[in-house]
């Protein structure tokens, strides 16, 4: 395993509250999060594709006007000393972000313009935009046609544990993520367990565990656990500003950024790739649905309900195994590696909750994640526990093959 060589040794500022000089990286994650979801709101799977594009045509800007001490994503175009970082970095994201965006072009268009307008004009800012504009040019041509947005719909059953489409929309979206190009690596290999026997006890455990936590109604759930299964199921993700406020406080350069969100996006794409190829396969269904027809599933030791409902909705997809476990084990799998270490203190805000949670662990948060997917009602123990043992594993295999240190001054040609 490739992930000690992958770590930086980036030390804790004893100031780390005193804001650095702007990091044009974070401030076009910023622009980015805004076109993805303010304006677009795609939907937390859908802006895991959008933030690995982006971010990793980025990093090969960045990385290539650094002389390419690490391994390019895609392409290391030609710079010449002096090329504008700035500039490389406004123009990858800016030509990323139109293509994904085309009906957010005329707005994209104003921050770009902003960028550039801060860069004095000269050879600096031409040699940088000619960079970001290689390397959004070689990201837009590996993901034209990547099976993004197909029509692939899940499987349907009536059985018992099958999926079914579940209220309030009772809709089929999400499935093309199955067969999307992978970014790094193949899906393939990736396999859980899958859900336990209907007729088992670990079935009737887990059930009855999410019945009782889960309900909108529940009288079992503490005030705490309302709260964090509200704030890590914020649809505009507390992951995406928590990056943003490890690479603050950390005072990471241009190319630190870079290369800590393109490695964290881009395992989070590809995690999640994986992840839905097993929704796919175990089409297994969802609290909402196995409550109501507990009475069904063969289990003496499980009853139904049919007025029980989640705390939270239900996503369009089967439960089994649960995506956003996947997405937060791969963002902090590939967060450790960067930053070489667990203990890291971190915070975030969420509009849904209206709270701000604060963390000394990545470990903590993520088995905090975990055990909010069961109190907000939306997935068993069992889909949170594998879930993230495949998000965790799939980030590894993608560092291992990504990211790495590079032979420093040796450039190649896009």
């Amino acid at each position: 395993m490739l992930l000690t060589a992958l770590s930086v040794a980036v030390p804790v500022s004893a100031h780390a509250d005193t804001a650095p000089r702007q990091n044009a990286v974070i401030t076009w994650n910023l622009h980015a999060e805004n076109a993805v979801f303010d304006v677009a709101r795609q939907s937390p799977t859908a802006s895991a594709r959008s933030f690995a594009i982006v971010q990793g045509a980025v990093y090969d800007a960045v990385n290539a006007i650094a002389g390419t001490p690490y391994e390019p994503y895609l392409v290391a175009p030609r710079s010449r000393p002096g090329d504008s970082t700035a500039a490389a970095v406004a123009t990858a994201a800016y030509r990323t972000l139109e293509w994904l965006f085309p009906a957010q072009a005329d707005s994209l268009r104003v921050k770009y313009e902003e960028s550039l307008a801060a860069i004095p004009d000269g050879p600096s800012e031409r040699g940088g935009v000619a960079v970001g504009q290689a390397t959004a040019t070689a990201m837009i041509e590996a993901r034209r046609n990547d099976g993004a947005f197909s029509d692939a719909t899940w499987p349907v059953g009536t059985a018992p544990g099958e999926w079914r489409p579940t209220p309030p929309g009772f809709l089929q979206t999400g499935a093309w993520f199955a067969t999307l190009k992978p970014f790094v690596v193949a899906p393939g290999p990736y396999r859980t367990p899958g859900p336990p026997a209907l007729t088992s006890a670990a079935w009737a455990r887990d059930f009855n565990e999410i019945k009782s936590l889960g309900s909108a109604t529940s009288t079992t759930r503490t005030p705490d656990q309302t709260e964090a299964a509200i704030w890590w199921d914020d649809p505009r993700l507390v992951e995406w500003s928590i990056k943003r406020q490890l690479a603050t406080t950390h005072r990471l350069s241009l190319l630190q950024t870079a290369r800590m969100f393109a490695m964290v996006d881009v395992a989070a794409a590809d995690s999640l790739i994986a992840c839905y190829q097993e929704k796919k396969r175990w089409h297994f269904w969802r609290p909402v649905t196995a409550v109501p027809l507990a009475d069904t599933d063969g289990n003496p030791a499980t009853v139904g309900d049919p007025a029980w409902a989640p705390l939270r909705t239900t996503a369009p997809s089967p439960e089994y195994p649960s995506g956003h476990a996947c997405f937060t084990a791969a963002t902090t799998t590939a967060l450790r590696a960067f930053l070489g270490r667990d203990d890291l203190s971190f915070s975030a805000h969420s509009a849904d909750s209206g709270t701000t949670r604060h963390y000394r662990s990545l470990s903590v948060a993520t088995a905090e994640l975990d055990q909010a997917r069961v109190w907000a009602g939306v997935h068993y123990r069992f889909a949170a526990k594998d879930g993230h043992r495949l998000g965790a594993t799939v980030a590894r295999d993608v560092l291992d093959r990504s990211f790495g240190p590079g032979r420093a001054g040796e450039q190649v040609p896009s």
